[in-house]
């Protein structure tokens, strides 16, 4: 059994061996440019960062959240109850309510084998 294992593993070594040398080119072909530098990150960007605008509506306080001037969602909270948030997906300023952030995405879980 010892013996068989230790073929086995020689085997898959050589194999692995054996692809890791590089290919030759083919005739014809040239070589790929170097791509360029990867873009800087902008790490403290303001006009990236939401703005938020806390205001009083009646009983009612509102968040609003802001990127580079443009609305894009409302959390409001009532004086008695449970907040809930406003928000544009489409940004055309229809807004639709949300109880909670979760994006109602389901993944399907199947049952494939039960013991």
């Amino acid at each position: 059994m010892r013996l068989l294992f230790a073929t086995l593993a020689l085997l898959v070594a050589a194999g692995a061996f054996a692809q890791s040398a590089p290919r030759p080119l083919p005739p014809g072909t040239k070589p790929l440019e170097e791509p360029p530098p990867p873009p800087a990150v902008v790490e403290n960007d303001p006009a990236l960062e939401p703005q938020v605008t806390i205001r009083k509506d009646g009983e009612n306080t509102v968040s609003e959240y802001r990127i580079k001037g443009k609305l894009y969602m409302m959390k409001v909270t009532p004086a008695h109850g449970r907040p809930y948030v406003l928000i544009d997906h489409r940004g055309d300023g229809q807004f639709a309510r949300q109880d909670n952030l979760d994006s109602g995405l389901r993944v399907p879980q199947w049952v494939l084998l039960e013991f």
